[in-house]
């Protein structure tokens, strides 16, 4: 709860400075606030299994990249064999490099910024590789798969919310109530002490890695569902906007320290700033300059905490 008031009193000032800057007081409408809990279902996903990897010290670039191809692969298997293959293969190729990048994290050297660098790289080159580049739509009577981006349940609560509540509750209770969470703080908090406490470092960061890519890909097909098509050029910079939701929500990036519900209430402080900014007309140069500050001013908050204990 200490570290939880300032995210939700930083919360309740954001959605105030926008509802006095967006004109017309668009900001509060009931319509206006279920698409920004919409839009931010995406990127609190991502953010979710970055936590993950970054309590354990590590980091995944490789997300958004997965995003995008997921998307294509999902849409490209729709067609023929329907939705459940569909979400089944996206599934396996984002847990495929997920495995990769925890197998080159945990048996070599190579620091896991230059791995998922790399696997980035090479998803968003096979997207690519898909209809030349160019979108895949999704058929009309593809209802379920539509459904998991656009549906509302009731007329009311989208279905990316849902899903998004369910990822969080699953990672939450993974991270927070099992022996397996307790074990990422303690690899994040002191590497060689979690080695000779009998740890086995390398399965866990394997398994980060792969439920990081595997939540990638749920994003992905709600993704690919949201814009009723596969884009191979999509999900650029959002590994950015998930690495600034977890920083901003309190997660240090030297490991060992961060909650999930932490991670959430940063998401959805990213996502107020960027619907916010965009209603008040505010240049997109600008909100690049504003978002920066701000994941700048969370780091070093985390320095300062870090001194102070």
């Amino acid at each position: 709860m200490k570290r939880t008031l300032p995210l939700l009193m930083a919360i309740v000032a954001l959605t105030g400075i926008m509802a006095l800057w967006v004109p017309d007081g668009r900001f509060l409408t009931p319509a206006n606030l279920l698409d920004l809990v919409q839009q931010i279902a995406v990127n609190a996903i991502l953010a979710f299994g970055l936590t993950l990897v970054i309590l354990i010290g590590g980091i995944d670039l490789s997300v958004g990249a997965v995003v995008a191809l997921v998307g294509t692969v999902a849409v490209a298997v729709l067609i023929p064999a329907g939705w459940v293959a569909a979400a089944l293969c996206g599934l396996a190729v984002a847990g495929l490099f997920g495995w990769i990048n925890g197998l080159c994290a945990s048996r070599t050297r190579m620091p896991p910024f230059i791995i998922t660098l790399a696997t980035m790289l090479v998803a968003r080159g096979l997207a690519l590789r898909f209809n030349e580049g160019r979108p895949l739509p999704v058929p009309n009577q593809e209802r379920v798969f539509l459904a998991m981006g656009n549906a509302r349940v009731f007329d009311l609560i989208p279905v990316p919310v849902l899903l998004m509540l369910g990822a969080f509750v699953v990672t939450g209770v993974l991270l927070h109530r099992t022996a397996f969470g307790q074990h990422l703080y303690a690899i994040g908090g002191n590497r060689e002490a979690a080695r000779f406490t009998g740890i086995r470092l390398a399965r866990n960061e394997t398994v980060v890695y792969v439920l990081c890519s595997l939540l990638a890909g749920l994003a992905g097909l709600i993704h690919a569902s949201q814009l009723y098509s596969a884009e191979p050029g999509s999900g650029q910079g959002f590994e950015l906007n998930a690495i600034a939701a977890v920083v901003v929500g309190g997660t240090s990036f030297t490991g060992g320290t961060g909650t999930l519900p932490g991670t959430l209430l940063g998401a959805i402080i990213i996502g107020i700033l960027d619907k916010g900014l965009n209603q008040a007309g505010v240049h997109f140069s600008l909100q690049y300059v504003i978002k920066g500050a701000v994941i700048l001013t969370a780091v070093y908050l985390d320095v300062r905490r870090h001194q102070a204990a």
